[in-house]
């Protein structure tokens, strides 16, 4: 018999808060479970059997597919099940997602008219999950104690955390629930650990608006404007958090003042890592966790989608892509806009997952506060903005040196996709975004021509950065400032949401 916490017996709930208090009760009694357990072992104890804990889950009946869906949810894609049967999913982290799971809860009660029902599952909570953050407390243990893990604790499956849900090819067998979420807890854990990894940054910093560029002049920027930000003391953030969680507060902003994040505020300033994680994390941070969140992917597709497979779990309400790309059309500048309203995929990282038959679409949410941006930031409309803008077809390839291969069979086909510019990330990052069901989009500088023998001769490069980074980064915050005005609901579009979806947003 394994050695577990007292149980919980499922309970019924017709109130989200009440329900989120029961998800908080059995979450936090499991991972107490574990850490003491995890203890004893380091010490050296023999414990009284397989040490286990579950994950909580959520669970709704329901028995006609008509829903008695409010005026304000009128316009949602999201919060709602697909028709009668049951629907579960098992949840994590309610200290990180409770607003998240909040407003999932009241969605589903307010549209469907039936009791949320909430208890333990089966599915163990991996030890290596239990452990809080900087608790390295494993690291004491000698190789054979270690070794010894498997035999007591719950490791990681990767059979219970795989994109199926969110592929489409998930098949509930026989007598199973229907998915109520795209990520089961084990998946959005296994994320959530990787993004300390890569990002530097613990992932309750990161904000609801996420920019990704491919290049470290943005990040320069924006940590100046970051910390130009904290020296204002009428500023929309409170502060702005750096690789290694060093914090630096608003001006002003007294201890304790912040309900979302006072604890993190308040504690530890944390310390800048010896060097810069893979892909650097920084975050403006906003009370309502509404701020920007920027991140430097590099360069490649495979980057791109590494960082989104784990930003996706935390369900942003968009993400945009900000880089530079090479202009494909004689009637370019350098220094041009290309923002893009569609994509020929040649990354390859993504075909497995999202078969290429299938069509990225453009988002006219995204498309239109990108564009009201530029012109906003520029101070052209009009005739003047074409000029320096253009809308069109953005390839990305996993080749860097595509321009070398014989025969210019990659040519050919860029010009036959009217395609009027190419990266390495964009069409990750947008197909990540639709297959994650996460809003995005692509605004793109140009930086070289190599079809026309313009290409990034050192001088000439630093030069167009000088020129180019900052206006190029404050047109993306703008973007972000309008869709945050706009209101997420209108984000999350009916265009990524398929024929029977899960509920979560």
């Amino acid at each position: 018999m394994p050695y577990m916490p007292a149980f919980i017996a499922p309970a019924r709930f017709t109130d989200p808060d009440a329900a989120l208090a029961q998800v908080r009760l059995i979450y936090n009694g499991g991972l107490q479970h574990l850490r003491d357990a995890m203890l004893r072992f380091v010490a050296g104890e023999s414990l009284p059997g397989r040490v286990r804990a579950c994950y909580p889950f959520v669970r709704v009946h329901t028995h006609t597919v008509s829903r008695r869906t409010p005026a304000a949810n009128a316009g949602l894609s999201y919060g709602f099940v697909s028709g009668p049967g049951r629907f579960e999913t098992t949840l994590t982290r309610p200290d990180l997602f409770s607003r998240y799971y909040r407003d999932q809860f009241r969605l589903l009660l307010e549209n469907h008219q039936v009791e949320l029902e909430i208890g333990t599952s089966t599915q163990p909570i991996p030890i290596h999950f239990s452990f809080a953050e900087n608790d390295h407390i494993e690291g004491t243990m000698s190789a054979e104690r270690r070794a010894l893990m498997r035999d007591v604790f719950d490791l990681p499956d990767l059979g219970a955390m795989d994109d199926g849900i969110a592929n489409g090819t998930y098949e509930a067998k026989a007598g199973e629930a229907q998915p109520l979420s795209l990520f089961t807890a084990a998946r959005v854990d296994y994320s959530l650990h990787r993004l300390r990894h890569y990002s530097g940054t613990a992932p309750e910093w990161f904000q609801n608006f996420v920019l990704f560029t491919n290049y470290q002049f943005y990040i320069d920027e924006f940590v100046r404007l970051g910390h130009e930000a904290m020296t204002d003391e009428n500023s929309e953030y409170i502060a702005f958090i750096e690789p290694g969680n060093v914090i630096t507060r608003r001006r002003g902003l007294a201890a304790g003042s912040s309900s979302m994040y006072g604890e993190l505020l308040d504690g530890s300033q944390g310390t800048p890592p010896p060097r810069l994680p893979q892909m650097p994390g920084y975050h403006l941070v906003r009370e309502d966790c509404t701020g920007i969140s920027m991140v430097n992917i590099g360069v490649g597709p495979a980057n791109a989608k590494t960082i989104t497979d784990h930003v996706a779990v935390l369900r942003p309400h968009a993400w945009v892509m900000l880089g530079h790309c090479a202009g494909l059309r004689q009637g370019q500048q350098l220094g041009d806009y290309v923002l893009a309203h569609a994509y020929v995929r040649e990354d390859h990282v993504l075909d497995e997952e999202l078969p290429l038959w299938v069509p990225i679409p453009a988002l006219s949410e995204i498309q239109l506060a990108l564009e009201k941006a530029v012109a906003e930031v520029t101070g052209t409309q009009g005739t003047e903005l074409k000029k320096i803008m253009r809308t069109g077809t953005v390839a990305s390839t996993d080749n860097r040196n595509w321009e070398l291969l014989p025969g210019n069979q990659p040519q050919r086909r860029f010009s036959q996709s009217r395609a009027v510019a190419l990266d390495m990330e964009s069409a990750t990052i947008a197909a990540n975004g639709f297959r994650f069901r996460v809003p995005y989009g692509t605004l793109l500088c140009v930086s070289d021509k190599p079809l026309h023998g313009e290409i990034k001769l050192p001088g000439m490069a630093n030069q167009f950065y000088r020129e180019r980074v900052e206006q190029h980064l404050r047109i993306g915050m703008a973007a972000i400032d309008i869709l945050r005005q706009e209101g997420s609901s209108r984000l999350h579009s009916r265009k990524l949401r398929s024929f029977a979806e899960v509920a979560f947003q």
